[in-house]
């Protein structure tokens, strides 16, 4: 028998509250893709991939490129350095690169402003 409720798990470290914080307004997108933006002192991108809005790190974790130039297709962020891509929604890097997952950040938009969640990635 449990000493506590199942349900106590939720309120403890590996459940984190979220953090919404204002990126920019969907307008500084106006027909491009990908823009770079600092968000409480972190530098991400925000990237359109047909209807969807997505938020990720700025910097290739492999060399530091910078990810606002790259481009996307298929649900995927290709660096504009070297020829790997991030999956848009878990940031997992394409087959054969040895380095981390890009960090990618929930995204919503509010009254015509794109909010990204700063503490769920």
């Amino acid at each position: 028998m449990c000493v506590a409720p199942i349900l106590a798990v939720e309120d403890g470290p590996a459940r984190m509250r979220a953090h919404w914080v204002r990126a920019c307004s969907l307008d500084a997108l106006d027909g491009r893709r990908i823009i770079g933006v600092t968000v409480e002192d972190r530098h991400l991108i925000i990237i359109r991939e047909g209807e969807r809005l997505f938020a990720a790190e700025r910097a290739c974790p492999h060399e530091g490129a910078d990810l606002s130039q790259g481009r996307c297709a298929g649900g995927k962020l290709h660096c504009p350095r070297h020829l790997a891509w991030f999956d848009l929604i878990s940031g997992a890097v394409s087959p054969g690169w040895q380095i981390r997952a890009l960090e990618t950040y929930m995204v919503r938009v509010v009254e015509n402003e794109i909010l990204v969640d700063l503490a769920r990635r």
